[in-house]
């Protein structure tokens, strides 16, 4: 058996968990592990119809989506008899952690050079989580369960990382923004970019199916567990969920189109409300931190859920300039 010395330590059940993803197109980063999606009958939101599109995208924008894979190739790792982390693709902004022990309850943390401790559920085999916090000492620690809310160290290393790519952690999949070559929201989001002939109006026309065609659903958040993942295909198909959901679907059909975009998780409002929003990074511009809709001089936030919920008026009196927002996590 192991002779390791277990130290205690207790994670709240409050606590968020992930894994790594992203897309492809002048953002992209260096990774060889790309995959294609072939689309058939190409849609555009009649909310771009008065817009100058190209429908010919050999002369606009590529709207062809590329899912990036993420991958433990071996070259750079670490670890020990419970654990293995390996940051070969460090600098294209992610790691992969394997657990190799039998505890059924595992959790990973991850503090990054800004101090902020992310924890994520872990399980057998490889998964990849994103380096949000850029280069700088990222302190990994994998912790198993002894009961309830009481976790005993396995492992713990704080490694160093540079020259962190700017929109890896953007732009490859996590756990909670999951998405592979085959699922529905990639050719859905390709659908819906067909025919747009800038990153402004891929934007521009997934915000407005999301928000057109998924509803709030408020039994789901009075109830929803902590650690709650979402499962974008199925959201998708079942036209409704929570701010997590809305944002999630978002970002992968975004990130499939080499669009970097952050999930954001934070509070709102003067009463704190935990909640889900997105923020993307359009060339030349820049991170919107803040994007609905740009009208000659100024933007507003992207927060699908309250883009479906709340009449435009209200929503742009509530979002103002985004000092209602306070990002606690990014992924």
């Amino acid at each position: 058996m192991s002779l390791k010395k277990k130290i205690l330590v207790f994670i709240t059940a409050s606590m968020l968990f992930i894994t790594a993803c992203g897309g492809t197109g002048k953002n992209t980063p260096s990774s060889l592990n790309l995959h294609e999606v072939t689309i058939s009958n190409p849609e555009v939101d009649t909310a771009l119809s008065n817009s100058s599109v190209v429908i010919d995208t050999k002369t606009g924008r590529d709207n062809t989506p590329v899912c990036l894979k993420t991958t433990a190739p071996g070259t750079l790792t670490t670890g020990n008899e419970y654990a293995i982390v390996d940051y070969s693709n460090a600098t294209e902004g992610y790691i992969m952690v394997n657990y190799l022990g039998s505890c059924a309850k595992v959790k990973l943390q991850i503090t990054g050079p800004n101090g902020v401790t992310y924890t994520y559920n872990l399980k057998n085999g490889f998964a990849a989580f994103p380096l949000t916090s850029g280069d700088g000492d990222y302190e990994i620690s994998v912790c198993e369960n002894i009961s309830g809310n009481k976790y005993s160290l396995s492992y713990r290393e704080t490694l160093s990382f540079t020259d962190v790519s700017e929109f890896g952690p953007y732009l490859y999949p996590n756990q909670y923004v999951y998405f592979e070559e085959s699922n529905k929201v990639i050719t859905k989001g390709a659908n819906l970019a067909a025919y747009c002939s800038n990153d402004l109006d891929v934007v521009t026309n997934v915000y407005n199916y999301i928000t057109k065609n998924i509803t709030y659903d408020y039994e789901k958040a009075d109830t929803v567990q902590s650690g709650y993942i979402s499962n974008v295909d199925e959201i998708l198909e079942s036209g409704t969920g929570i701010c997590l959901d809305y944002s999630a679907v978002m970002t992968s059909m975004l990130r499939s189109q080499g669009i970097p975009t952050r999930l954001e998780v934070g509070y709102v409002g003067v009463d704190m409300v935990y909640h889900a929003w997105i923020s993307v990074y359009i060339e030349d511009i820049g991170w919107l931190n803040g994007v609905i809709q740009f009208n000659g001089e100024e933007w507003s936030l992207v927060d699908p859920t309250f883009g479906a919920s709340t009449n435009e008026k209200v929503l742009k009196e509530y979002i103002g300039e985004g000092t209602n927002y306070s990002v606690k996590y990014i992924y």
